[in-house]
């Protein structure tokens, strides 16, 4: 990892080291990403036989999982490992129905009324990661707000293993909340499929679930064509730790290399104002990298990752809702006490005893967060991004004379005589 002095950068050198890889190869993400959804959307499942046949070394004839497939599944899953994914389903479970949006109605004026009413999207897919190591934490993250929103069909795409089979704990996850249709595709084409249907894969209304630049791609190119609403841009992992002197710096560079590990464009960051601290993360960092079996993955990410000197705790803040990340550590002595500070994050860890690691399994909060800075408009995945919420209202012949004239005079002064009219006739007055 680099080491840099914020305050000694000019401008230029400020927004370079604030890039995402992935931004630098933007333009071929997007030719290739494009090149498969019209394979996809032209010809369906023989187009997804052939590009699986490409990337991932099989072509099975039915994309499907069997009732057999969840049954080996069940078999195959460690008890262990199974009331683990439960209590982290009851967890998330608890946090997401704490938050569910409730329906109202107000009467804005004598006999008007206006109501907000809650509907589940119809019919939802999601996406769960398996390239180089299966997510089943991801299914538990998808499945449970779907299940509470009460979406009527909910389908789930996941990477096939070299065997052609789908990993058993991710399967076993969907299970846990629910989902009883899951397809053996991965990568932009299952966002394709997905999207426009494909024969085997039903067509979605809308689309969830992380995944690299690619499938990010294929998710923003989707929505972009109308074809399916998104959750929101959730691509390489991404963490920023903002750490004091006190901080324990084996925890803070253990928080990177969780990030580090996930994949080569996932990027971390480090803001602190005490140099000797960052020098002691960035030992920590070669220390701990070399015991990791995702060594060589995680070495790559730190490649274009950095330690950066600042004047203040307080510039770190300013530094990070400029970068707005999808994970922000907070290794302060006090960090409640900085949490207003915090404009731009996806999900926020407070203290030196609350790992990012919590929050991707088993805390309670989502892991499927907005990457790329799209913090500062996105948020992580709820019930509510499952759900409509439909406004209604209701005027009787008192409340349309109360405020009739209102919508009169307005009507008249954007010129739309038409509006003016369909007012005009229920008043009994010229337009």
């Amino acid at each position: 990892m680099n080491i840099l002095d914020w305050n000694a950068l000019d401008a230029n050198a400020q927004v370079r080291a604030l890039t995402r890889p992935v931004q630098t190869v933007a333009g071929q993400t997007r030719d290739s990403v494009a090149g498969l959804i019209e394979q996809v959307r032209t010809r369906g499942d023989a187009a997804l036989r052939e590009i699986t046949q490409r990337f991932d070394g099989i072509a099975p004839e039915r994309f499907e999982v069997s009732e057999a497939e969840f049954a080996a599944a069940e078999l195959a899953v460690s008890a262990e490992l199974r009331i683990a994914m439960q209590q982290a389903a009851d967890r998330i479970d608890t946090f997401h129905r704490a938050g569910v949006a409730q329906p109202y109605s107000v009467e804005t004026a004598p006999g008007v009324v206006c109501e907000k009413v809650i509907r589940p999207i119809m019919r939802v897919g999601l996406y769960v990661p398996a390239g180089s190591a299966p997510l089943p934490s991801t299914a538990l993250m998808l499945g449970v707000p779907a299940k509470l929103a009460g979406c009527r069909e909910v389908v789930l795409c996941t990477p096939p293993r070299k065997d052609g089979t789908a990993d058993p704990a991710v399967l076993v996850a969907a299970r846990l909340t629910g989902v009883h249709r899951v397809f053996k595709i991965g990568g932009a084409q299952a966002i394709a499929a997905m999207a426009y249907g494909s024969g085997s894969v039903p067509s979605c209304d809308k689309l969830f679930g992380p995944g690299n630049s690619f499938v990010t791609e294929a998710k923003q190119q989707v929505a972009q064509a109308g074809a399916a609403a998104i959750d929101m841009p959730a691509g390489p992992s991404e963490v920023l730790v903002i750490a004091d002197a006190g901080a324990n710096p084996a925890f803070v560079a253990a928080d990177l290399l969780s990030q580090a590990e996930h994949g080569p464009d996932s990027q971390v960051l480090l803001l602190s104002d005490d140099a000797a601290m960052i020098a002691a993360v960035q030992e920590q960092v070669e220390i701990q990298v070399a015991q990791l079996s995702r060594e060589a993955i995680a070495r790559q990410a730190l490649g274009a990752s950095l330690l950066i000197k600042v004047d203040s705790i307080a510039q770190a803040f300013e530094i990070s809702n400029r970068y707005a990340p999808e994970h922000l550590i907070l290794a302060l002595r006090q960090p409640r006490q900085w949490l207003d500070k915090v404009e731009a994050a996806g999900s926020v860890f407070l203290g030196d005893y609350t790992p990012e690691a919590l929050g991707d399994y088993c805390s309670g909060t989502n892991h499927v967060l907005p990457t790329a800075g799209a913090a500062r408009a996105y948020s992580g995945v709820s019930v509510a991004s499952f759900q409509n919420q439909i406004s209604v209202q209701a005027a009787s012949r008192e409340g349309i004379g109360g405020i009739g004239p209102c919508a009169l005079t307005l009507a008249r002064a954007e010129g739309l005589g038409a509006h003016a009219n369909a007012v005009a006739l229920r008043l009994g007055v010229v337009p």
